[in-house]
């Protein structure tokens, strides 16, 4: 199999602070595997025996409730690196990774991650704060459900979604990626029913345009407006 390209890795935040030589021992330790749109990179309490950083594509992570709900816990975007258990003190992934589209990823042994992250202090110290920053997004979104009206909650939900992943397009902000109405009532908390009379009322006023798994924002300004509270 021959060597990943150092370039691959260079320029992302998981590998900052490493010199070109570090980066590709890193590196040298991975392999490049494809994952097809629907295929599961891993699954919610299964051994987490691999680490993982996204090239290519997008990946919808989500758990399962004890009734069998399923809640959307977050997107990964190319560039993050992900399912590292290790650096929770976990020995099972704690949610399921699913590909929204064909996918490339970096995947790395679980067993090399105690002495990479204890060579490389920086790699470790820039996937903590990685994760640090999944979880204060994780406990903000468990305040906005808790406190917040749906509508709030469904903006909150659009702007983050277009600040990690949006494309500007003729008509606005593109989300990047298939996402449907489901997926936005598993990511807020709300009714299939209940995210479509939203988001149907807002094409009416033409702040979104939506269909076949894709929303764009047409008037950003005013959702963020809606998303604090202050009317549309």
């Amino acid at each position: 199999m021959p060597a990943l390209d150092r370039s691959l890795i260079a320029s992302l935040d998981a590998f900052q602070g490493l010199t070109p030589e570090q980066q590709q021992d890193v590196l040298s330790e991975a392999q490049s595997v494809r994952y097809a749109k629907g295929s599961e990179v891993f699954q919610q309490d299964r051994e987490a025996a691999f680490f993982y950083l996204l090239l290519h594509g997008h990946l919808r992570v989500f758990r399962l409730t004890p009734d069998g709900q399923q809640v959307v816990v977050r997107y990964i975007s190319p560039g993050e690196i992900f399912g590292v258990a290790m650096a929770l003190g976990r020995s099972t992934y704690p949610a399921t990774a699913l590909a929204v589209v064909d996918s490339v990823a970096l995947v790395w042994p679980n067993a090399v991650w105690p002495r990479l992250s204890e060579r490389y202090p920086a790699l470790l110290a820039n996937t903590l704060r990685t994760v640090g920053s999944r979880l204060q997004d994780a406990q903000t979104r468990v305040v906005e459900m808790s406190t917040e009206q749906v509508e709030r909650r469904i903006a909150h939900a659009l702007l983050r979604l277009a600040q990690q992943s949006g494309r500007k397009v003729e008509a606005g902000i593109q989300i990047d990626f298939p996402i449907s109405r489901q997926d936005v009532a598993e990511m807020t908390g709300a009714t299939l029913h209940t995210v479509s009379r939203v988001l149907s009322a807002w094409e009416e006023r033409g702040l979104v345009e939506s269909g076949r798994q894709k929303i764009t924002l047409r008037d950003p300004h005013r959702i963020f407006m809606l998303a604090e509270g202050h009317g549309g």
